[in-house]
């Protein structure tokens, strides 16, 4: 028996004997494939000095997975930018090119924003 009661379900006490707990499992949902995937692309100038970001939205996955997409974006824009939040975010407009990338990777993309 664990020493480890936090992940215990609905029990506080049992007098059986060969009771044996009910425990929380965390699954560990892996990255799902494009074409499972929804993103959302839209371009923010909020809270950024006026400058121009594409964001890239909604991708479900592990981080080393978003990572790698991000890398992929900067590189084919010939730009920088960062990953935060779940979120990709590439330095400038780029809102056309990197729907034409991820489509051709075989993500569904939708835009936000009124494009």
């Amino acid at each position: 028996m664990k020493k480890n009661k936090k992940n215990r379900v609905n029990v506080v006490y049992s007098t059986n004997p060969d009771f044996q707990f009910e425990e929380e499992h965390d699954e560990i949902a892996g990255t799902l494939e494009p074409a499972k995937q929804q993103l959302y692309l839209s371009l923010d100038r909020k809270n950024r000095g006026g400058k121009e970001v594409t964001l890239v939205e909604g991708f479900i996955g592990f981080d080393e997975d978003l990572k790698i997409l991000a890398k992929t974006l900067k590189s084919k824009c010939g730009v920088g930018g960062s990953v935060k939040n779940s979120e990709v975010i590439i330095q400038g407009n780029f809102v056309e090119k990197v729907h034409a990338i991820l489509l051709d990777k075989g993500y569904k993309v939708k835009k936000k924003g009124g494009y």
